[in-house]
């Protein structure tokens, strides 16, 4: 269901619900004194009911009641000591006591075992007392610091990315403060092994790796159940939702159920995939059409439903033929973002907006070429436009014919307007039509070269020279991923183009060094949006997206490249400041929410980027009394 990779460390909600107790969304306070906690009913049956023992009083909650909160004092103190807090700890003083909830008060093994909770050997003297826990760990007690310490060195030894993401996995599971705090910590080391590239290879080989789920999975099998299925969930306060149908992930490909958090599984077409017998989906081809349609309204009824008109729902790696369609579908109806189209588009953008710093001129005065006609870059290429429209008045139709788009047939032309998609068609312009893309280079005579398609090596030697031909300073973006889809690897852009190259990536490659200088090539990722554009829709209470805030996220990133970053030949700031350059996003988006009346958060905090900051997920490990 809820994302916990990909930026959920930055919402102090963790993004992924507010606490990890079915039963903590109905105990906001309860006095101290001697509370006993019961769960009745087998398997925590939905009508079971938690019964609340305060001295001689006795209250009962049963979690279908219409009331989230206990019939009891709402100002209890003990001899004049502070108010206990038994509901999510993120709503507590960093300073301020909190109780381990789980289904009941954690302790002992159980609490060990409770990932929302453990601690490790991080448990003080106290709380190992408090909780039942001499005798299940060693006597030691260290650090969170130097845990963090210890897990890094950890994970350096191993030489296949692939097992640091199945160790960070395996934290994750057991540790989750310390998991977000190994990544916050250490983003620009460990991004690379939980997100692009290392991903897409956990994606490729997710049900050989499969050890426990994270998230929802729901099948055809589940169809007209999701309602029941989204309840089943312990978490309810709900704020973001990242969904796939896994039929695109990355550029490898229909990887069926292989994508968590919540899966949409109607089968797959990948035919090594159906004869893997160590595959978790199901074993069927692909459902399209109406089926595929009804299961997917369903699931989208459901959702606002049970979490309400202000969840986020995020289309993560659906394939054009669904992206386009879903997003066009759901836009007007709820609050909807399509990462691989409007998250790549903004993040681009701003690498655009930064890039011109360097070579000059406005958008306005550029041509763009595009090499891929899919989700990513006919949404990079509208958002381009739209821009373009804003900043000069220039009608939209007007702005789109400085952008060309090459698709596997050729240049998108007028003359083969009956047989393109849909999305294609605002981008057929009248030219002649053109086959390879370097004779469209040669053509076209773009300023910026853009690649989306993901095809491995397509910015040959000879396009990256010609591009290098025509501008001092060619921009060339290389986004596929992985990285073994990149259109051109960091050292040929720079080599090819004589180090005149302004270059960013979809995934990361390290520095390179030509005629004695070092090129520190930018990374396109779209990370650097995601995070804080969700923040800046939460924290406003948006209720739907609109363009003009993923143009006010573009431009919150480029804001955020320093001089020295120039200096350095960087077009997107480090990724070590993502949390600050996440707060400065949100801010943007948010104040952007408020100006077009679309936030129902009242009133609207002055200053949006401190409100952003103090919303952040803290992985700091919280005493317990």
């Amino acid at each position: 269901m809820i994302s916990l990779h990909r930026g959920c460390f930055l919402n102090k909600t963790g993004i992924s619900g507010s606490s990890s107790s079915p039963f903590s969304c109905k105990l906001k306070k309860l006095p101290p004194a001697s509370v006993k906690v019961t769960a009745l009913g087998p398997n925590r049956d939905r009508n079971s009911s938690v019964l609340i023992e305060n001295n001689n009083s006795l209250k009962e909650i049963r979690e279908d009641a219409p009331s989230p909160v206990a019939d009891v004092d709402s100002n209890p103190t003990v001899a004049g000591g502070d108010r206990d807090v038994y509901y999510d700890d993120a709503a507590a003083a960093e300073d301020q006591l909190v109780t381990p909830w789980s289904i009941s008060v954690a302790s002992g093994y159980s609490l060990l075992r409770d990932p929302h909770h453990n601690k490790g050997l991080a448990f003080t003297e106290k709380e190992r007392d408090a909780h039942y826990l001499r005798g299940l760990l060693p006597p030691t007690i260290i650090s969170q610091e130097l845990q963090v310490k210890k897990m890094m060195r950890s994970i350096r030894q191993y030489q296949v990315p692939l097992q640091k993401y199945m160790a960070m996995m395996d934290l994750q599971e057991t540790n989750e403060r310390l998991f977000y705090k190994l990544l916050i910590d250490n983003v620009e080391e460990l991004l690379p092994v939980v997100y692009t590239p290392t991903v897409g290879e956990a994606c490729q080989k997710y049900g050989s790796i499969f050890r426990r789920p994270q998230g929802l999975f729901i099948s055809l099998k589940e169809k007209g159940k999701i309602h029941e299925v989204l309840r089943n969930w312990p978490q309810k306060n709900i704020q973001v939702i990242v969904v796939t149908d896994g039929e695109r992930i990355l550029g490898l490909g229909d990887l069926g159920c292989q994508c968590l958090p919540v899966t949409i599984d109607v089968g797959t077409n990948n035919e090594q995939l159906l004869n893997d017998e160590f595959y978790i989906g199901l074993r069927q081809r692909r459902s399209t059409g109406q089926e595929y349609a009804e299961l997917m309204h369903e699931f989208m009824t459901a959702v606002k439903q049970n979490y309400g008109e202000k969840v986020l729902i995020q289309f993560e790696d659906f394939a054009n033929h669904n992206a386009f369609d879903l997003l066009a579908k759901y836009g007007t109806t709820h609050l909807v973002f399509n990462d691989d189209i409007q998250g790549t588009a903004s993040v681009v953008l701003a690498g655009l907006v930064a890039a011109l710093k360097v070579v000059g001129g406005t958008l306005a005065d550029h041509r763009f070429l595009f090499l891929g006609a899919g989700e990513a870059g006919t949404g990079i290429a509208e958002l381009i436009a739209l821009e373009i429209s804003k900043q000069t008045n220039m009608p939209l139709e007007e702005a789109r014919k400085k952008i060309s788009l090459v698709d596997s047939k050729g240049l998108i032309v007028k003359s083969r307007i009956d047989s393109l998609q849909h999305f294609k068609k605002p981008w057929a312009h009248d030219h002649e039509p053109i086959q390879k893309l370097v004779d469209a280079v040669k053509g076209i005579k773009p300023t910026v070269l853009i690649g989306t398609s993901g095809v491995g090596r397509t910015f040959t030697k000879e396009v990256v020279e010609a591009m290098a031909a025509l501008n001092d300073k060619p921009i060339i973006f290389s986004l596929s991923n992985p990285t073994s889809q990149s259109e051109c690897t960091a050292e040929e852009a720079y080599t090819w183009s004589q180090g005149r190259a302004i270059f960013a990536s979809g995934s990361p490659f390290d520095p390179v060094e030509y005629k004695g200088r070092v090129f520190a090539p930018g990374q396109a990722n779209n990370a650097y949006i995601f995070p804080g554009f969700g923040l800046g829709l939460i924290m406003s209470g948006a209720i739907r997206v609109h363009d003009d805030m993923l143009l006010a996220a573009s431009e919150a990133l480029a804001a955020q490249v320093t001089q020295e970053n120039f200096d350095k030949g960087l077009i997107y700031p480090p990724f070590k400041n993502i949390r600050k350059i996440s707060a400065h996003i949100a801010a943007n988006v948010a104040a952007k929410a408020y100006e077009l009346g679309l936030a129902t958060r009242q009133p609207q905090p002055k200053d949006l980027v401190k409100y952003a900051e103090s919303c952040m997920y803290c992985p700091a490990y919280r005493s317990y009394r």
